[in-house]
């Protein structure tokens, strides 16, 4: 068995986490770290896992696990990792923003893959360090990908996507009590959110030289989970050409899924698929992208990346249902 310890228990990822963990065939939770909460039952934090067998949150580390996953907050994994120091063999997937950006990714011996699989896949499989993609990258960087690898984004992109109130993280703030929330919609970050220097980078992966905007308007939703995005740029071949280049992107991608049906979120909410729909409007392309954000936008993603690293069948554990009703 693959032990896997967590750094950074408390929050929404690494609940989602520990539910995976205890459920994945090739994998045992070794601890879950949490200094605020050493001592205390997960389930007291994380009240779905009631009746699991787990361990308590502790405050110790066993720097000998097979691979360590972090769910701190934005700014603190480089910071924890050049304060501790774990075995040559574990293997470490930061969920944080640290190590995503080209500039960012070595640290020390360290040298973090980017790891988006539907791009990546065959660098995750031989790293050992790996930056865990953004939950609103993750969305909109399937939704474009296939345009930049055929070199036809020639245009600017414009983004609109909505989360939900996990995107925000289990910390309170005034746009995220019920109060605020429910009922509600609002924008925020507009133009100049975190998750556009990674996705640029994705982009010119595909179509080196890229150096048109995107114009991403971020929004809140008054729901918990998932993130619907539409992205729509300059595309003058027909929409059947459009589905055949997408559907020969993805076709050994076993979570994306190119839909000739309108897709909505309930689809995709607890599950690690992404369900992408295209639809043509004159001399425009409009694609929808859908996830679940602290799934394929985040821990079902790092599960994936965990199980490319380790060799495993990529869908190993992560054979789960959408709660349509």
């Amino acid at each position: 068995m693959i032990r896997a310890g967590i750094v950074g228990g408390a929050g929404y990822t690494a609940g989602e986490l520990i539910r995976l963990i205890l459920h994945h065939p090739a994998l045992e939770l070794d601890f879950v770290h949490s200094t605020s909460n050493a001592g205390n039952e997960i389930a007291k934090v994380h009240a779905d896992l009631e009746g699991e067998e787990l361990p308590r949150f502790t405050s110790e580390l066993n720097s000998d696990v097979d691979v360590l996953f972090l769910c701190l907050g934005h700014g603190n994994s480089k910071i924890f990792l050049e304060n501790h120091s774990f075995s040559e063999a574990t293997h470490i997937i930061d969920l944080s923003n640290d190590f995503r950006l080209k500039e960012d990714r070595v640290l020390g011996d360290m040298e973090f893959v980017y790891g988006l699989p539907e791009l990546n896949a065959s660098e995750i499989s031989k790293t050992k360090y790996l930056a865990n993609p953004g939950c609103f990258a993750t969305a909109i960087e399937l939704a474009l990908l296939p345009l930049a690898s055929q070199r036809l984004l020639q245009d600017g992109v414009h983004v609109n996507a909505v989360t939900g109130a996990t995107g925000a993280g289990v910390s309170l703030s005034k746009t995220t009590h019920f109060t605020w929330r429910d009922n509600n919609f609002s924008h925020y970050k507009a133009f100049t959110h975190q998750h556009l220097g990674e996705i640029s980078e994705s982009i010119s992966q595909l179509q080196p030289g890229w150096i048109r905007e995107i114009y991403f308007l971020p929004n809140r939703g008054n729901f918990s989970r998932g993130i619907f995005a539409t992205a729509y740029t300059e595309f003058t071949q027909d929409l059947e050409a459009a589905f055949e280049l997408y559907e020969g992107f993805y076709k050994h991608a076993p979570f994306t899924f190119v839909s000739r049906r309108e897709v909505f979120l309930k689809q995709v909410v607890n599950t690690n698929k992404c369900l992408i729909h295209l639809h043509k409007h004159k001399n425009k392309l409009l694609i929808t992208s859908v996830i679940d954000n602290l799934l394929k936008g985040a821990s079902g993603q790092a599960i994936e990346n965990m199980n490319l690293m380790f060799g495993l069948e990529r869908k190993l554990g992560l054979e789960l249902k959408a709660n349509f009703f």
